[in-house]
């Protein structure tokens, strides 16, 4: 009996501390996948590892060993003793497998419920199993499954719809106040990695002009090269009040950077043409009151974590969708694999069936192996329609969706009933 098994942690189990020292490089997986698919117990294997998770996934016609084989060989090649990551280890089996291989590529068991990033990890790690011919028949079929119920649960919910990180709900907020963001002219202020990712989304949506002010003018043109754009002075921000659309402003200064009164000029300047403030600073780089002048909006950290945590609940609400359409698959695959598990006993059985069938023919009636080759043909076609008839009910009682708890004990008693396996 083939099953399948998946061993691993992640950061619901594990600390960022242990999942460090379990990750697997690149190379670490290729030693993987070459020694493990060299053991007799184990017939496919697959591993992927991110910051977040280390999963092997198996097939194997013996459970415990391979689950042993696999734990010892991670503690061998990490040099870690089993004793320190075992407890944090979880295995499923069979329909549990499936049914998390499922939801991880689906993004339903990822830290950030809808985040897309797993899906092309787990693609890359299928590539790598399937480039050392370490997956076969079974992790083929099981994860080009994973990736059809990933694409599904994407178009057929909204898991991945909202934003949840600052700043792309950032760029979320302004695609509100500006009905399009082709053209618009941006003005980052100072530096940091979210206001940098910020940007990065902007240039994504083909924002216009980008400039950059930093109180250091040498690093201020470094990042305007690095964004292909135009490096400013910080005290000419005033006047660019007057030309920008959206302003990103992260510098760490222990004072405003922009004030209610210079916003207020350059608003007389615009026409009350709209201007956007993303304020990603603690302390506060724009000052609050801006928000009471027309057409000028800022929003700081805590109004943009608000957002991310208003969007966190609503995916999780379309994860509940996604976790039917999970549930669909792992009944479908469910019964390709039992299926899969009596093909061998039916051609077994219509082996047998026409063997005797033949040999009866022979031993009654000798002279036919002296007939013309038509009536030859006619014969042998009339012993495949026999056999078909006699298989006819069983293969279908076998194939029946809703037996598949059953399946096993029919195909044991039809090898023992038909001595199938003298």
């Amino acid at each position: 009996m083939t099953d399948i098994v998946l061993i691993g942690l992640n950061h619901t189990t594990a600390p960022v501390e242990l999942r460090e020292c379990i990750a697997f490089t690149p190379e670490d997986t290729l030693v993987a996948l070459d020694q493990l698919k060299q053991e007799p117990a184990i017939d496919e294997v697959l591993v992927y590892s991110t910051c977040n998770r280390v999963e092997i996934l198996m097939v194997t016609d013996n459970i415990p060993v391979a689950v042993d084989i696999t734990k010892n060989f991670i503690a061998s090649i990490h040099q870690i003793p089993l004793e320190r990551f075992e407890g944090v280890l979880y295995h499923r089996e069979n329909d549990d497998a499936v049914r998390h291989v499922f939801r991880v590529a689906a993004s339903l068991d990822s830290m950030i419920v809808g985040e897309p990033q797993i899906l092309g990890q787990i693609k890359t790690a299928y590539q790598t199993a399937t480039q050392k011919k370490a997956s076969a028949l079974i992790l083929n079929r099981l994860l080009h499954r994973a990736f059809f119920v990933a694409k599904k649960v994407r178009t057929e919910t909204g898991i991945g719809d909202r934003a949840v990180s600052i700043s792309y709900a950032a760029i979320e907020l302004s695609k509100k106040i500006f009905d399009s963001l082709v053209k618009k002219k941006v003005l980052m202020i100072g530096a940091g990695e979210m206001a940098e990712l910020a940007v990065e989304h902007l240039l994504r949506q083909k924002v216009g002009d980008l400039y950059v002010a930093n109180r250091t003018f040498e690093r201020g043109v470094s990042l305007a090269e690095r964004f292909k754009g135009q490096a400013v002075r910080i005290e000419e921000i005033p006047q660019w009040l007057e030309q920008v659309d959206i302003i990103i402003s992260s510098t760490g200064s222990s004072e405003l950077v922009i004030r209610r009164d210079q916003v207020k000029a350059a608003m007389r300047a615009r026409r009350n043409r709209p201007l956007f403030f993303i304020d990603i600073a603690v302390p506060r780089d724009i000052d609050p009151e801006i928000n009471r002048l027309d057409n000028a909006y800022v929003y700081d950290v805590d109004d943009l974590q608000n957002i991310i945590e208003e969007n966190l609940e609503d995916r999780k609400k379309e994860a509940l969708k996604g976790e039917r359409i999970v549930d669909e698959a792992v009944i479908r695959f469910r019964d390709w694999c039992d299926n899969l598990n009596i093909v061998p006993t039916i051609v077994d059985l219509r082996n047998k069936l026409r063997i005797i069938i033949e040999n009866e023919l022979t031993r009654t009636f000798p002279s036919l192996q002296q007939t013309s080759l038509a009536d030859q043909e006619a014969l042998q076609k009339m012993i495949g329609t026999m056999v078909n008839k006699i298989m006819h009910d069983p293969t279908r009682l076998l194939k029946m969706e809703g037996h598949h708890i059953n399946k096993p004990v029919y195909l044991d008693l039809l090898r023992r009933l038909f001595n199938l396996d003298e």
